[in-house]
This record gives C-alpha cells, sequence and structure tokens, in this order.
C-alpha cells in the first residue's frame, strides 16, 4: 500500500503536458487526485452502481483540500451503502442550486470569462466579492439595492477603485444572465460607480525604491521577486505573473502576440539586475513565478500587502506604478520616449500608427541598452550611490 496522498504531495503533484494523470489515494479506496495537462487539478470518485463503473466529481483543489475530499468522498460511499446513486444526488442538488449566484458565476467563468486573457483577473474580483456576499442565493434575488449596499461597504472601506471595478465584473456578469434569459433585468441597471476616479500619477521615490527592494528581499519568492522584476523590466504585471521558463533564451524574454495585453510580440532584453533577480528562482516547473509550478501566481493583492507591510509605508502604490517609476527612471537617464515605449511595448503616443506595425525586434539593441542602465541605476540606488548616468547615444 502506498502512501497517503498529503497536502504537500498535492501541491507537488506535476502536470504531464501530454495527458490526465489519475492518482489514487492509498488512504481511502476510490478516491483520487485528477491532474489535468494544464496544471489543473480536481478530485473524483470512482465507485460501481448497478454492476457498472461511474464517476462523481467531488471538488477542485485547492478550494478542497486533502481532508474535505476525503470527507465527501466517505459521503459519497455512505449514500452508495445506502443504496442510492452518489451522482444522481449531486445531479438533483446542482438543479436545484443552479440559479444561485455562485452555480451562475461557474458557467459565467467557464463559457465567457475563460476565453478572455483578463478572465483570471475578472473572476478573481468575482469570487472575492460576488460570490462572498451573494453565492447561496438566487440571481433573481439580488436587487438593485443589494448591489449599492455591497458597492458602498467596499467604497467606505477605503477601496473606492475596487468599488468601481466590482460593479464593472459585476455588471457583465448579470447582463450575460439576461441574455441567457435567467433574469429579466439585471440589478446593475442605472447603478453609477460610487468612486469618482483620477489619472494616477504615482512614481516611487528613489528613498521608496530602496524600501521596496529591502521589503521585497525580505518577503522572498514569489512576491519578492515579482516586484523586483516589474520594477526592473517595466512589464505588465498580468505578463510576468504568466512568464513561462520556455520563454526566456538566455538573456531575452520572448513574449508572443497572445501573451500581451495588446497582442503585438514583444522580445524584453533582461539586464544583469533582472537576469540575478530570475536566477535566484527556485525551478519549481513551468511558470517561473508561482507557488507550484505549475499555475501562474495568483493573489496580487494579498501579495501587494505582503511587501507594504515589509516597506512599513503607508502611503499607497499599486504594482501597475512600478511599470511607471520604471519609465521615468529610463527618462530620467536620458531615453527617448519611443525608446521607453518599445521597451514597454506601449502602442500609442509616439508608438502609434506606422511604427506600431514593427514587431518583437523593433529598436532591440536600443532596449537592451535603456534597461540595463535603469537596472545599473537602481541597483545604485539600493547600494547608496544613487548616480544619474546619462545613456550615451
Amino acid at each position: 500500500m502506498g502512501k497517503a496522498l498529503t497536502t504537500v504531495g498535492v501541491e507537488a503533484a506535476k502536470p504531464d503536458p501530454s495527458k490526465r494523470i489519475e492518482r489514487p489515494d492509498p488512504a481511502l479506496s476510490g478516491l483520487y487526485l485528477i491532474i489535468q495537462p494544464s496544471g489543473a487539478k480536481s478530485w473524483a470518485l470512482r465507485y460501481r452502481w448497478r454492476g457498472k463503473p461511474k464517476k462523481l466529481t467531488l471538488g477542485r483543489w485547492p478550494v478542497m483540500g486533502v481532508a474535505e475530499a476525503r470527507k465527501a468522498a466517505t459521503e459519497a460511499l455512505g449514500t452508495l451503502t445506502e443504496g442510492t446513486d452518489p451522482g444522481a444526488v449531486k445531479k438533483a442538488a446542482e438543479l436545484a442550486d443552479r440559479d444561485n449566484v455562485a452555480s451562475l458565476i461557474e458557467t459565467f467563468s467557464a463559457r465567457h470569462l475563460s476565453k478572455l486573457k483578463s478572465g483570471d483577473h475578472a473572476r478573481q474580483f468575482l469570487d472575492r466579492f460576488v460570490v462572498a456576499a451573494w453565492g447561496d442565493r438566487k440571481v433573481g434575488e439580488i436587487k438593485r439595492r443589494d448591489v449599492i449596499e455591497l458597492l458602498d461597504e467596499i467604497a467606505d472601506s477605503g477601496r473606492g477603485t475596487t468599488a468601481n471595478r466590482v460593479l464593472a465584473h459585476t455588471r457583465k456578469f448579470f447582463n450575460w444572465c439576461v441574455e441567457r434569459d435567467v433574469i429579466e433585468i439585471a440589478p446593475t441597471t442605472g447603478v453609477k460607480p460610487p468612486h469618482r476616479e483620477q489619472s494616477r500619477a504615482r512614481v516611487l521615490s528613489d528613498e521608496e525604491i530602496k524600501r521596496f527592494w529591502k521589503a521585497c528581499d525580505a518577503v522572498g519568492y514569489p512576491w519578492g521577486h515579482l516586484g523586483k522584476l516589474l520594477l526592473l523590466t517595466g512589464q505588465r504585471l498580468g505578463e510576468l505573473q504568466g512568464m513561462t521558463r520556455d520563454e526566456i533564451e538566455g538573456d531575452l524574454w520572448r513574449l508572443e502576440g497572445d501573451r500581451t495585453k495588446n497582442g503585438r510580440a514583444h522580445d524584453v532584453p533582461l539586464s544583469e539586475a533582472a537576469q540575478a533577480v530570475l536566477d535566484d528562482c527556485p525551478k519549481l516547473g513551468t511558470y517561473v513565478l508561482s507557488m507550484s509550478g505549475a499555475a501562474p501566481l495568483k493573489g496580487n493583492h494579498r501579495g501587494r500587502g505582503y511587501i507594504a507591510a515589509a516597506m512599513g509605508e503607508a502611503e499607497h502604490w499599486t504594482f501597475h506604478d512600478l511599470r511607471r517609476t520604471a519609465a521615468t527612471g529610463m527618462a530620467r537617464i536620458g531615453v527617448p520616449v519611443r525608446i521607453t515605449e518599445a521597451c514597454l511595448n506601449h502602442v500609442s503616443g509616439t508608438g502609434g500608427g506606422i511604427v506600431a506595425v514593427y514587431q518583437r525586434h523593433d529598436y532591440l539593441v536600443e532596449k537592451r541598452q535603456a534597461l540595463e542602465a535603469w537596472g545599473r541605476l537602481v541597483l545604485d540606488l539600493i547600494e547608496g550611490q544613487g548616480k544619474v548616468m546619462q545613456l550615451q547615444g
């Protein structure tokens, strides 16, 4: 008999890109850990009903842990002992709950959000706020007043911009419900954003950069490494979170069009400082920044909180401010605007029109010089030198 599955063992289980894996749990006959080629994991129970083999999906990892999976499997087997098919019981429950907010958001995610580059981000907002507040309620029970009260609660906690984003994602969800004839009128109709947003111009000062870097050292992998790479490369958060080892070729990070916000293939020269951070990342699997190597890093709000707490600062900053800080820093050392935009894969402004036709090799040499110079300035600041050297033309 093999060793029973443990939380550490499940986290460390590696996927096979060519096939689905089913690992039995020796602690409970019939319970299996399912590992998809994508790295997604779930629990299933295999049993026989009236002489025929059947499979019951129990839940997704890590939402359902090892202990919870064994409990669910034991309950299902108990139902089987009583002469009832546990699969039929689950199906009946799903039909009864199919109009619940949580169930519909699951379907909305599978049918709509999964096809969008920003789908995971939207799902995080919906899970964190909408499912948490209304998950067990029928979608038809949610009224305009419920929406307004939820947004007010978020805004009153000092997260006005977050409240606006919750409204945007919630509005799309309820409109989807209207399109599928689940409800007649979306409760978000006529609801205005609770917070008036202003264009951010936040750039970290030299002193903040030093405290930020030290905080990243204190937090460690993966959030500390993510923070450093965001500052050194100036790339978008989602693109860095999805960085895989096969995208890195020597001192070049190669992004295909389906991995960038604007759909343009993009080569990012990696400065010596950035390469040092990457070399310090443990090789867990496919993804460079990950809890297990099998899936991209998630939980941005929590990760930023770890770094902010280590900084001991009260003034708010976001991960996107690091991109703006990098752009401002390159301007500070004399990098032309067009080269900075090329470094950031930004196609608006001077990069629009015919210029935007050029792809990943556009200004590669100049990008390498700019990012290397920016990386040296960051390290000089960390080491207490802080000398601003102009980029040589």
